[in-house]
């Protein structure tokens, strides 16, 4: 397992598309654990393997240590509620930083696992909210497009603020 290197906003890799996972093998495996151990070290509690440059539908997400990791290969939003919920966002692309955003309350995503078992899962609350998230990541949608013109450049600007006296 290897810690790898996350692209930091604006980096264009985390507005790039991710291709369908279509080998289910030592590979995959391997990366959702370097993903994993990323994650953990970043710390974070979601990432998705284009947060490290690979161009895969993988996310992995981990709410409790305890409760353990969960995979998702090639997660697809498949149903979302019509009530909405608000949720405090981040990123481990952007650290440092974060945003209320509104999302579907609860969702089900169709997923497969890491040896390509096709599930279905209804997500709420938290969940709901992290899978949306890296969802939207693996799509090219990065968090802070989803804030107003004035959020989104006040987010980037104390990002800014924040990498120069990290630099200083």
């Amino acid at each position: 397992m290897t810690i790898r290197t996350i692209l930091k906003f604006p980096h264009p890799g985390l507005r790039s598309h991710a291709k369908p996972v279509t080998e289910f093998d030592g590979g995959l495996q391997m990366l959702a654990q370097d993903l994993l151990e990323t994650m953990r070290a970043a710390p974070g509690i979601g990432i998705t393997a284009p947060h490290i440059g690979v161009l895969k539908r993988l996310v992995i997400i981990e709410l409790d240590p305890n409760a353990g990791a969960r995979f998702y290969a090639n997660p697809e939003i498949e149903w979302a509620s019509d009530e909405f919920t608000r949720h405090e966002e981040g990123s481990i692309a952007m650290p440092g930083v974060s945003n209320e955003l509104e999302r579907p309350i609860s969702i089900r995503v169709r997923y497969q696992d890491l040896s390509g078992v096709l599930h279905t899962e209804e997500a709420s609350g938290l969940l709901s909210a992290c899978l949306q998230h890296e969802i939207d990541q693996l799509d090219g949608l990065f968090w802070i497009h989803r804030l107003s013109k004035l959020k989104r450049d006040r987010v980037i600007k104390r990002f800014e603020k924040l990498q120069r006296i990290q630099k200083a």
